[in-house]
């Protein structure tokens, strides 16, 4: 029987576990492990070029499609396996008939940790618009 008046389990801080107080979050990815967009949009050309190539606009396959690429792009980032990185995929396609679009984004985040790529592909009758966007949770 324990006379000291400690609780019984003070003793068990000293297990190897970080105690509650202390600071354990890192707040910058290393450098190694840092959203690279030159490298995020080579991914995006490549699902988009395996994907969308050979591909006809249908307005009923669009839906299906346009989630394959977004899954697709996903799993790809996915594999980079940069630490506490959540990805964000947007995907749009829309069918080729010369108009122009234009898109534009806004986000508010981290500059030196949170980057984005965008990358487009086009043929005789679709046309379509990826971007990816690394957040780094801290």
């Amino acid at each position: 029987q324990d006379l000291s008046g400690a609780p019984p389990l003070a003793g068990m801080a000293s297990l190897g576990k970080p105690k509650a107080d202390e600071n354990s979050f890192v707040i910058h990815p290393e450098y190694k492990h840092k959203f690279r967009p030159a490298q995020v949009k080579e991914i995006i050309r490549a699902s988009l070029n395996q994907k969308l190539s050979g591909q006809a606009y249908n307005v009923e396959q669009t839906t299906v499609l346009t989630k394959a690429v977004a899954d697709d792009i996903r799993d790809r980032l996915k594999e980079l396996q940069l630490p506490r990185y959540k990805f964000v995929v947007q995907v749009i396609i829309g069918e080729q008939k010369g108009q122009g679009v234009r898109m534009a984004n806004r986000c508010f985040w981290d500059g030196d940790t949170d980057a984005q790529a965008s990358e487009s592909f086009h043929n005789e009758t679709l046309w379509c618009i990826a971007t990816a966007y690394g957040v780094y949770l801290y």
